[in-house]
């Protein structure tokens, strides 16, 4: 029986949809106003470090089970090793970029940072569709249950609680009902629990104040 990997869709439209509205948003801070590049910048810190636990569990955790079951998927899989690592590069240079930007809000410190933003989202989108159309048939065929359980568990354990509901929330922002009902029917009832009570109302609050024009 295959494994469902929708749930990996529906992560890689929040991470698209958010790598488009940062470049936006940053894009629209006017210079000097440090204010407003303390809450974009805290936003995009938020979305690296998902992206960043999101990457390590595959690379941990899907790759090696891979790798060692589907000789010809062993070119998909180097691919998407090398693509990991592409993104990453681009992370690096954020990680300067971000901080220069958030200090002084200044023009020419927001411009240099939305053209690496741009190149990060380019580098993204292309490994984030090479993966859906050739790596999730892969996984679906060969991972078992556990393994691909396991990707949400990494998440879970690596990300600051209050983070990971925010992240949440990232992912189940366009989600139809089906979809919404599919993710969270993945959650202890406890976890369900809190999301409805905190997470969701937090995750509000939180996305006015990024997105506030």
């Amino acid at each position: 029986m295959s494994v469902d990997t929708q749930d990996m869709e529906i992560v890689h439209r929040g991470l698209r949809r958010e790598s488009r509205l940062l470049i936006e948003l940053m894009a629209a801070v006017a210079p000097g106003d440090t204010a407003r590049a303390k809450v974009i910048a805290h936003h995009f810190r938020i979305y690296r470090l998902g992206l960043k636990n999101h990457h390590e569990g595959e690379d941990e955790l899907l790759w090696p089970p891979l790798l060692a079951r589907v000789d010809l998927g062993t070119d998909i899989i180097l691919r998407m090793e090398e693509q990991h690592e592409r993104v990453a590069a681009t992370l690096t240079r954020l990680d300067a970029a971000v901080p220069a930007w958030e200090a002084t809000a200044g023009a020419d410190e927001r411009d240099t940072l939305v053209a690496a933003l741009t190149d990060h989202r380019a580098v993204l989108l292309e490994h984030l569709d090479d993966e859906e159309a050739t790596l999730l048939p892969l996984a679906a065929d060969y991972i078992t249950e556990a393994e691909w359980a396991s990707l949400g568990e990494h998440l879970v354990a690596n990300t600051p609680k209050l983070t990971l509901l925010t992240l949440f929330g990232v992912v189940l922002e366009d989600a139809n009902p089906t979809e919404r009902a599919l993710l969270l029917s993945g959650l202890p009832a406890p976890v369900r629990g809190i999301w409805h009570l905190i997470g969701r109302p937090r995750y509000a609050r939180h996305i006015r104040r990024v997105r506030a024009a």
